[in-house]
């Protein structure tokens, strides 16, 4: 039987980091992985989709180029697109694969379930078994497309969020079930391209959970480039026609019922943990009623020799919070200390214009019994921004009482998913509105954005009208 100081169950980016950081402090370790090294992030997820939506952009970018007196008219080979996008996928798979190996990490392809308390069973491609004695073992295995029952994955005309990314050519029409971040970001793409895109949402708006302001934006800019939302539906049911489309069915909230035909249509309500594929029992670890399996600060669950990290240990579910799982995970089981205290987790939606946040909203200050300063700066009295014909959106921030420390900022408009980095950097940090305004910013650059924000909750910006 082969034996192993650390296995890690999962090759995306908790898992990986996991298993490179136990190796770098001198375990064996052992990383399965059944879908590709780099996981839904590298391979169907985060950056498949940003290489697309980087690409789409640049055909509106061209078309509405006039009001700088550049005219063009681009071509789009959508399957020349979607080969350099795999090229992009490829590299960054390589790259993490090479660095595994590189730090002596042993790759097993396959898929991996616990048949003991330190026993698993890896079964490869071709179906063959190989048992496997482990000391510890980190499970990485992510999250899979929830699936409606009237809508099955494996039906022709029904796409999750994976099969959308590898399509080779654009549909001429596509209904997008969920206005979340998976849905609107594909929406915007596939409008983008020239697709006709509808977009059905039980809510009452587009990205539910973030603030009106913040997506306000974004819902004028998709309509511009020709989404046409649908609030307050549930799909239903759907059938084929003779011509190879199909017609949707959906259920009003508040009665008003349609019917949509597309060519495609894409399902993207959200993820649910990939758990039910470990025979959790044999190693004494029972997931929550939604898969999930609950840690501790030191990602461990009920076992201390089983740790969880990434979208299989619930949310928030995102790529980098795995990676700072891992990293602890794998400290842990490797005999060190290693704590994941409460920290400054920033979200993006890579939409357009992006939107970004950190820590507490107003509204979530004063429910803590805070009585928060607010400070904003529009892109529209951003000289940088002007000059990049992108003035959408704006930077907030919230802080405590008399200008104290940073609580938390929201940001809507371009780069935001950069620009937050400064902002998490001074909430985790506990820096004040003073410490941020002071710090001298370059111009002309976006991040000034942020300076006057600081400046503006103060009450003493210069290029904006103050509070």
């Amino acid at each position: 039987m082969v034996a192993t100081d650390v296995l890690v169950i999962g090759g995306g980016p908790g898992g990986y980091s996991a298993a490179i950081r136990a190796a770098q402090r001198d375990c064996h370790v052992t990383l399965v992985d059944r879908d590709g090294i780099g996981g839904t992030c590298l391979n169907n997820g985060c950056i498949p989709s940003k290489a697309l939506l980087t690409a789409s952009n640049l055909v509106t970018e061209f078309e509405s180029a006039s009001r700088m007196g550049i005219y063009a008219e681009p071509f789009v080979e959508v399957g020349e697109m979607i080969s350099w996008k795999n090229e992009v996928v490829d590299q960054l798979t390589g790259g993490v694969e090479t660095l595994c190996k590189a730090n002596g990490v042993t790759l097993r392809e396959g898929t991996a379930r616990f048949m003991g308390d330190h026993t698993a069973e890896i079964t490869s491609g071709d179906g063959s078994p190989t048992e496997l004695e482990f000391e510890n073992a980190i499970v990485a295995t992510g999250s899979r497309p929830m699936e409606l029952p009237e809508f099955p994955f494996d039906a022709d005309p029904i796409l999750n969020s994976r099969q959308a990314l590898a399509l080779e050519t654009a549909p001429r029409s596509l209904v997008v079930v969920g206005a979340g971040y998976i849905g609107t970001e594909l929406a915007t793409v596939f409008a983008k391209l020239g697709t006709d895109v509808t977009v059905i949402e039980m809510e009452d708006d587009v990205l539910p959970g973030y603030e009106s302001d913040l997506t306000r934006p974004v819902k004028e800019r998709a309509e511009s480039v020709g989404v046409d939302f649908r609030f307050g539906q549930v799909a239903a049911d759907w059938t084929r026609a003779d011509d190879g489309t199909v017609t949707l069915s959906t259920d009003g909230t508040n009665g008003n019922s349609l019917e949509m035909t597309a060519e495609k249509f894409l399902v993207a309500i959200g993820r649910e943990p990939v758990s039910d594929t470990l025979d959790l029992e044999s190693v004494g670890v029972a997931p929550t009623d939604g898969g999930f399996l609950e840690t501790d600060d030191r990602m461990r669950t009920s076992r201390d020799h089983v740790f969880a990290v990434g979208d299989v240990a619930g949310e928030p579910m995102l790529a980098h919070e795995a990676i700072a799982e891992g990293l602890v995970a794998a400290e842990v089981a490797s005999g060190g200390d290693a704590a994941l205290r409460d920290a400054a987790i920033p979200t993006a939606v890579f939409v357009d214009p992006e939107i970004a946040t950190v820590g507490l909203t107003e509204a979530e200050a004063r429910d803590a019994g805070h009585s928060p300063v607010v400070g904003e700066f529009s892109f529209d009295a951003s000289g940088r921004a002007l000059t990049l014909s992108e003035t959408d959106g704006f930077v907030r921030v919230v802080a405590g009482e008399d200008g104290g420390r940073l609580l938390g900022a929201q940001i809507a408009g371009p780069e935001a998913s950069e620009l937050i980095g400064e902002l998490g950097l001074a909430v985790e940090t506990g820096l004040t509105l003073e410490d941020v305004a002071g710090t001298v910013h370059m111009h002309p650059t976006l991040s000034e954005a942020v300076m006057e924000a600081c400046e503006n909750a103060l009450g003493r910006a210069i290029h904006t009208l103050n509070r």
